[in-house]
């Protein structure tokens, strides 16, 4: 006796993300390549503290002695230890990988030592030369693979936690643009009449608006801040997945399968989010990952434009913002790395995209 697994009546429709888009997908190198660029972006932002250079909260601790050092560049430190410091420290890994840690010793930037039996002479950078007891502390070298910024900070540091920034903000604003977007363009497809007529005039007064202006506006009704962010973008960016999920509504609500649910007597919600939405993924999932970048490019310009997070918090466009000076100087890597990272992965998801089009695309 045969046994048959229960089906939906959009199963028998056949859903647009299926094994053969996938083999599709995988064919494509380009559309491969961003999606273990975004892989690795997303994996140094989850990690966060546990592999950064400085595991400090932000990463904001400060030497002004190194500032603006080369990348590869070596300091020698003098580190002193600190019983206070070493009581505040994070004890749980899931805290120390999303909030940092305090360092557990003192580090003093020091121009050279010598040693002298149970003595370290210490050259400071400014100041006299001291001895301390080598029980109290102890001498070593840190190499700033990225070099450091303009307050000594390290910068391969706050790239790597302000990838967390950027990667967060575009997750939440995405899911906030998909329940709304959604939500709105399939109602206004299925009901059509006055409900069709209410959603798309707030969709046109939302369209008319600049985008940027309107991020700008809704930020500085919320406040400045992380959070205030992610509300912001989220509620600017719904606007063309609702268009979009209009339009595959509009085109699949008359098919057949669609006209059984009704004669059926499902209800409407069922309707929508069981049969109507299963088979317009492949749309709603190619515009999202598209305005996944233009999150990450309106986050980092909002930071910019000092109104996006705050500092000590680092971000990719406030990097841009604090150091763009140096771009005419020996210096311009402070603002070009930060920038190099905006660009690959919003070219990233860009592929990403492009390549989940063309796999979908049932024509091809």
């Amino acid at each position: 006796m045969k046994i048959f697994k229960k089906r939906t009546v959009a199963d028998l429709a056949g859903h647009s993300l299926d094994g053969m888009a996938w083999r599709r997908f995988r064919r494509n190198p380009l559309s491969v390549a961003s999606l273990v660029v975004i892989g690795l972006f997303a994996l140094v932002a989850v990690l966060g503290y546990l592999i950064t250079p400085d595991p400090t909260p932000f990463s904001n601790q400060q030497y002004l002695e190194l500032a603006t050092l080369k990348p590869g560049s070596k300091a020698t430190f003098l580190y002193i230890d600190d019983s206070t410091a070493a009581k505040g420290r994070q004890t749980s890994l899931l805290r120390r990988m999303t909030k940092g840690e305090a360092l557990p010793y003192t580090a003093v930037p020091i121009a050279d030592y010598a040693t002298r039996g149970d003595s370290l002479t210490v050259y400071p950078f400014n100041g006299d030369p001291y001895s301390v007891h080598r029980s109290e502390a102890r001498v070593g070298q840190r190499t700033f693979i990225l070099g450091s910024d303009a307050y000594g900070r390290d910068v391969l540091s706050m790239l790597m936690i302000g990838s967390r920034v950027s990667l967060s903000v575009g997750f939440i604003a995405i899911l906030i643009a998909l329940l709304v977007g959604i939500t709105l363009g399939a109602l206004a497809a299925y009901h059509g009449g006055w409900v069709d007529n209410v959603i798309m005039w707030l969709i046109n007064v939302v369209w008319s608006i600049p985008t940027v202006l309107l991020v700008i506006a809704i930020t500085f009704a919320l406040g400045k801040g992380f959070w205030q962010i992610f509300v912001a973008v989220g509620l600017t960016m719904w606007v063309d997945i609702a268009r979009v999920v209009r339009g595959e509504v509009l085109s699949i609500k008359e098919k057949e399968y669609i006209e059984a649910t009704r004669a059926l007597g499902y209800s409407t919600f069922r309707t929508i989010f069981r049969h109507i939405l299963p088979n317009i993924a492949g749309a709603v999932v190619v515009v999202a990952a598209s305005n996944f970048a233009s999150a990450i490019l309106l986050e980092a310009g909002l930071s910019f434009l000092g109104i996006g997070v705050q500092p000590p918090m680092p971000s990719w466009g406030m990097m841009v913002k604090d150091n763009y000076g140096y771009i005419l100087l020996d210096s311009a890597y402070l603002a070009l790395l930060p920038g190099l990272c905006i660009m690959i992965i919003v070219l990233a998801f860009m592929l990403l995209a492009n390549g989940l089009r063309d796999a979908l695309d049932i024509k091809r």
